[in-house]
């Protein structure tokens, strides 16, 4: 079964296996067609513990490295049931960022919730509750010594992550009072992996004792709704799942879960494991297919989960043999730079800065397979998404955290804004930037990305065109190189049915933007761009 699915997916999205052809008439492909209806798989459960074993102390995908593979012809990642393009291909307004995944208000917090289960494994605590609607939501609090330190962060992280593209759950910040909360007859505490018992009333006094309280006897929670579907398990970052005859691509080399470095680098979220992921297997669109979710964003921005970020969250792995033997050799007078570093004190939003920030260098707690294969081409194709997001935009997604501390609600938005601006002007500064390209009146217009990020200015562009044989794959130059000081290069006439113009862009300052984009034109009575290649 996963042989026949495959083999369609592949010759949907690529030529057909007695041609040579580069591209087809449909190309560039919006949409992975990865949701063919599939057997019912079988639930999997991943171990965090070995997870972080095997990714510490093995390396799950060997030196070997290839491009991305879900990529269209324009080196986009299609919609697929990994990833909606959102801002991706337009540009948000600033209700939809806010609004972000949900499609209502949380849990009806007017009537009486009904504990389903309680959870207690992992770092986290917290209640399934029903509400008087039917809805099924977990919820999360914040440790007891910092109001609103995980609950905002998760509510904020979930926003970003949504606009950027991924599948998360509905998070609402939700405050509840101890009186709202009756235990159902059928709740449940777990005592061991295996064993559950009986839920009491001081279950949920002990929570209670636990978790910050304000004043009127609140307290502040994420209420995640249930994710639709039945739940069969996570995704790991390498690989694919077995079950699925729809998983063709390996995850290590999927754009979207390599780009989701740069992301995760800009909003601190070090946590970036198998164990914080969910495969649903629903009926959607007339299909019964997976579809894959990141959950959990307790450990983003200067939250650690149960406590501030530590000072190495996002600097350095839990175990880098590098920093270890260094201090062993120096007997302990070298020390890591990332412990001097100063955070302002402010509870409610732990540690997070951009001074020692440095993109390229930032870390998860240990290393993730589609990460370390993340190349200069993902990371251009997330840092686009990322230099989307204006200030307006990032103070009105910080201020859905609801923060009391106005003041650590600035630093965390001006603290953004600036770890946006070094991502930017880093994975600009690595390649050639030119983007956006359209042919009007037989004119090739495009954008100097870095030139708009204000990363450097007065550049020309040096170009050569070719007739490209679509069924060989060969190319022919014509015309003579030419060089242009504006954003614009002259389509010339030809009769191939597909041309591409090769562009370097010559600027003092940045040398890698030197680097070439190839950009195929199918020049029919309607000429637009087919293609984008990248040199690395």
């Amino acid at each position: 079964m996963k042989r026949i699915a495959a083999t369609l997916l592949i010759a949907l999205l690529l030529p057909s296996v007695g041609s040579a052809r580069k591209f087809l008439e449909d190309d560039p492909l919006w949409t992975d067609p990865d949701t063919l209806t599939i057997p019912t798989p079988k639930s999997v459960k991943l171990s965090e513990s070995y997870d972080f074993y095997e990714n510490s102390f093995r390396d799950p995908v060997g030196n070997h490295q290839e491009k991305a593979q879900n990529i269209n012809t324009v080196a986009e990642v299609p919609d697929s049931s990994w990833f909606t393009n959102r801002m991706g291909r337009k540009l948000m307004s600033i209700e939809e960022l806010v609004r972000g995944p949900n499609h209502g208000n949380g849990p009806d917090i007017s009537n009486t919730l009904t504990i389903i289960t309680s959870k207690r494994q992992g770092i986290e605590r917290g209640f399934s509750i029903q509400d008087s609607k039917g809805d099924i939501y977990f919820l999360k609090f914040d440790p007891p010594k910092y109001p609103q330190l995980t609950t905002s962060a998760e509510v904020i992280s979930t926003k970003f992550f949504h606009a950027f593209g991924y599948n998360v759950p509905e998070n609402y910040i939700t405050f509840i009072k101890r009186d709202q909360l009756r235990i159902g007859p059928d709740a449940r505490v777990p005592i061991s992996k295996s064993q559950t018992r009986k839920m009491k009333e001081r279950d949920v006094d002990e929570v209670w004792k636990q978790v910050p309280v304000t004043s009127d006897g609140r307290i502040q929670a994420v209420a995640s709704l249930l994710i639709p579907g039945e739940i069969v398990g996570g995704f790991r970052y390498y690989g694919t799942r077995p079950d699925d005859p729809n998983d063709i691509f390996p995850h290590q080399n999927r754009r979207e879960l390599r780009g989701l470095r740069v992301f995760s680098a800009w909003l601190n979220h070090d946590d970036v494991t198998s164990a914080n992921t969910i495969d649903s297997f629903l009926a959607e669109n007339g299909t019964n297919h997976i579809k894959h979710y990141m959950i959990d964003f307790g450990s983003t921005l200067g939250s650690g989960t149960t406590r501030p970020q530590e000072h190495r969250a996002g600097n350095e792995y839990l175990i880098e043999y590098g920093p270890i033997f260094k201090t062993a050799y120096t007997f302990g007078l070298w020390d890591r730079p990332w412990r001097r570093i100063h955070y302002p004190n402010y509870p409610s939003i732990g540690r997070i800065e951009s001074n020692y920030f440095q993109p390229q260098n930032w870390k998860t707690q240990y290393p993730n397979p589609a990460f370390l294969k993340m190349e200069n081409q993902d990371a251009f194709w997330a840092t686009k998404i990322v230099m989307r997001f204006s200030n307006e935009m990032v103070r009105a997604l910080v201020q859905t955290g609801q923060l009391i501390d106005k003041e650590a609600e600035q630093y965390l938005i001006e603290t953004l804004i600036q770890r946006r601006d070094k991502v930017v002007k880093y994975y600009l500064s690595q390649l050639n930037p030119l983007d956006e390209f359209a042919v009007i009146n037989r004119e090739l217009s495009f954008k100097n990305l870095g030139q708009d990020a204000g990363i450097s200015n007065s550049s020309s562009y040096q170009y050569q065109w070719f007739e490209f044989d679509n069924d060989r794959s060969t190319l022919t130059p014509f015309e003579q190189p030419g060089v242009s000081t504006t954003l614009a290069i002259p389509v010339p006439q030809s009769q191939s049915p597909y041309v591409m113009v090769r562009i370097s862009t010559n600027n003092a300052e940045q040398p890698n933007w030197k680097k070439n984009v190839d950009v195929y034109i199918r020049n029919r009575q309607e000429i637009n761009v087919a293609g984008i290649e990248r040199e690395n």
